[in-house]
């Protein structure tokens, strides 16, 4: 090892930690975004007739895999609802496997100091279960950065500025909106709406007019595949396999990008409002700057086909997609610890 390199072990890692509803990434000081796992963990109920035994587990990835295919003594836990933490063991568990997977090689330097992301619209009682359970996790310092923030600089948008800029970031569990100007979040809004919300409707919307129950990794599939936030000009089909509910037998049915389109209508119409009563309720000065820049969309509902058209239609505004929506936020509060002033950290 280099003089330099040995130098620079004795420094802690920075981390910045993005623990989303379905995918947890981590960018790790001076390498780049080094971790982006799926936010799941299966662990194996230990054997009450063994004295001592402790559950084994899979995290991440390799326990997504597993959803729907567990045996009755391996639980699969999803810690992360909705954007927030609603199983603190669980989330400390799975936090501190990928911050370790991430941190490996480097322990030399002491425990890492970590920066992790929160909705806007996290309450206090949230927000300490985010630090505690980063605590738990074995970082010697924790700071919280909102979200809508540090997708707007992984977006690439101008933070510091007098001139306001918006951010529509539409993840997994939660859509979140700021507006924001000098370096601060003026405005925001926050619904528990997103990805897995369209996961939901295309799953009740096959259930309820074919009578074919399917699963998550269908659902999502399809969404990948033929979703659309307006109607396609060319029709999309895909063929999908679920469980015929008054059968009780695995059947296969063709399914249109228009259905998709229709079962898609709720969750994108409650996207449009949010968004419509984040711009009536912002001030008049920053509302004349937003009519000019337009808004950013992130994270990786922005990855469905026309929502940046569909939000264009509906609000008038330039829409544009972020370069790689889904690492927005981690490479954003990345950014932060790199550049920003302390007083942007909570």
């Amino acid at each position: 090892m280099s003089k330099l390199a040995r130098l620079l072990h004795l420094f802690p890692t920075e981390i910045a930690l993005d623990v989303g509803t379905a995918n947890t990434r981590i960018h790790v000081r001076g390498t780049g975004v080094v971790l982006n796992e799926a936010s799941v963990i299966c662990i194996r109920q230990p054997d009450p007739l063994v004295a001592g035994a402790r559950p084994t587990q899979s995290v991440g990835n390799e326990a997504r895999s597993m959803l729907g295919r567990l045996p009755r003594h391996i639980e699969a836990i999803c810690p992360i609802k909705g954007g927030v933490i609603s199983d603190f063991s669980a989330s400390r568990q799975m936090i501190q496997h990928f911050v370790g997977r991430a941190d490996k090689g480097r322990r030399l330097s002491g425990a890492p100091r970590i920066t992790i992301t929160v909705p806007s619209g996290a309450t206090q009682v949230e927000r300490r279960a985010f630090r505690e359970a980063v605590q738990g996790a074995g970082a010697s310092n924790v700071a919280l950065f909102e979200r809508p923030l540090a997708a707007a600089l992984g977006a690439g948008l101008t933070v510091a500025a007098a001139m306001g800029c918006m951010v529509v970031d539409v993840g997994a569990g939660t859509t979140d909106i700021g507006v924001i100007a000098l370096g601060n979040v003026v405005c925001w809004s926050s619904a528990r709406v997103g990805g897995n919300a369209f996961d939901d409707a295309i799953i009740n919307y096959v259930r309820r007019k074919h009578g074919l129950l399917i699963g998550e990794h269908t659902a999502q599939r399809v969404k990948q595949m033929i979703g659309c936030a307006v109607p396609r000009k060319n029709e999309l089909y895909i063929d999908i396999t679920g469980r015929n509910l008054s059968e009780g037998v695995p059947r296969t049915l063709t399914l249109s990008s228009h259905e998709v389109f229709e079962a898609l209508a709720d969750p994108l119409a409650h996207i449009v409002s949010l968004l419509k009563s984040t711009l009536e309720s912002m001030p008049p000065e920053l509302a004349s700057d937003i009519a000019g820049a337009g808004l950013m969309l992130t994270g990786g509902g922005a990855l469905l086909d026309g929502l940046d058209d569909r939000l264009h239609e509906e609000t008038g505004l330039p829409v544009v997609v972020a370069e790689e929506p889904m690492t927005c936020v981690v490479r954003g509060a990345a950014m932060a610890i790199e550049t920003l002033e302390a007083h942007f950290f909570q």
